[in-house]
């Protein structure tokens, strides 16, 4: 009889055990699947000492003193900050440029953000724009569409965790190159139809709302296009490069901080919210499980030899996000067609908040031959 309550104890824990690893690995892979419901890392928080009229004062940290523009998020919060102006060892001084929604005021805490703006082109930016619907194989999507002169299109995806207002950086700098702009939602988006799963998937089936959008530019004249991803839209701008029905019409990339292995950004994930790293290799196999995802598939998709178009990669090696080597190194395999544009110091999707000026000259010199 004991024999078999000791047998019967010992089967209960290893059950145990075996659901803790198996709950363990989902929630770590949900930090990257579900970044959104996830919350945002905690690098970035600082508290509000001081607000004038053009200026705030906040904690010192690494984000509050990075150069360049940045946004300030908090509840029901947005404000857009400029330069340094001034820092202590505890405070930093920054040019107050805008606040979109709420009120900043001392005592609160922000977090420090590359969505610099919040609202659509015209309430963020002043930049006329239409609001259209791209139809997918899920449903409808909004999108933002800004007319141009150009026969050329650019096409801008955000990524994982975000929303459309990431492109609201770049917008008036392509406005200003004349480019039609069309600026998509894609499943799981404010607006946008549900994944049958509920989860992100890494741009690996998104990837084909990114094709719906294309052909709705060519169908509305578009006679060439230029996909312009962040993060995994960058992901989704080389699958449909490789696979989209009118992947012809595509004459460039622009690829900011792209995800290039999604097991490091799975491990990226876990790591940024402070959790063990045991975690990292149960959440990469729980996110295979639950995507489908499959390193061989993702190696062949994003294939360097399958880059047939100029590509533009803008990308920080501090970026822990998406590491920066993998853009190197995809670089270094196809120099006749890739140009890397490096910014040290900026974090994952920042490369413009770095420095804007040197980030859009860039950009210019890249489009132009494309216009």
């Amino acid at each position: 009889m004991r024999l078999r309550t000791g047998v019967a104890l010992a089967v209960t824990a290893a059950v145990g055990a075996g659901t803790a690893v198996l709950a363990a690995g989902r929630y770590g892979s949900g930090l990257a699947l579900k970044p959104s419901a996830a919350g945002p890392a905690p690098e970035g928080l600082v508290s509000v000492r001081g607000v004038g009229r053009d200026r705030v004062v906040v904690d010192r940290s690494d984000a509050s003193a990075r150069p360049g523009v940045h946004g300030l998020t908090g509840r029901g919060l947005h404000a857009t900050v400029g330069p340094v102006l001034s820092q202590d060892d505890r405070t930093v001084t920054r040019r107050l440029l805008r606040v979109d929604r709420g009120t900043l005021g001392a005592g609160g805490f922000v977090r420090v953000t590359p969505q610099a703006y919040a609202g659509d082109p015209r309430s963020a930016r002043g930049l006329d724009f239409e609001d259209v619907r791209v139809d997918g194989e899920l449903g409808p999507m909004p999108a933002w569409f800004l007319p141009g002169a150009r026969p050329a299109w650019v096409i801008c995806v955000h990524g994982a965790g975000a929303t459309r207002e990431q492109a609201l950086t770049v917008l008036p700098a392509l406005h200003g190159f004349r480019f039609p702009v069309l600026v998509p939602s894609y499943r799981n988006d404010p607006g946008a139809p549900p994944s049958p799963d509920g989860i992100g998937h890494l741009g690996d089936t998104e990837w084909s709302d990114l094709d719906a959008a294309m052909r709705y530019a060519v169908d509305h004249g578009a006679r060439r296009l230029v996909l312009y991803g962040w993060s995994t839209g960058a992901t989704m701008a080389l699958r449909a490069l490789s696979q989209s029905q009118v992947r012809g019409t595509v004459t460039g990339l622009v690829l900011d901080s792209p995800v290039l292995d999604w097991r490091s950004t799975v491990r990226a994930s876990v790591h940024t919210r402070g959790l063990p790293s045991v975690l990292s290799p149960l959440a990469e196999r729980a996110t295979e499980g639950r995507t489908g995802l499959r390193a061989a598939r993702h190696a062949e998709a994003l294939d360097p030899d399958l880059l047939t178009v100029p590509t533009l990669l803008l990308h920080g090696p501090d970026d822990h996000f998406a590491p920066y080597p993998a853009s190197r190194r995809l670089a270094d395999r196809r120099p006749d067609v890739v140009t890397l544009h490096s910014v040290p110091g900026a974090p994952h999707t920042a490369v413009w908040n770095a420095d804007p000026d040197a980030y859009e000259e860039t950009l210019r010199r890249f489009l132009t031959p494309l216009m």
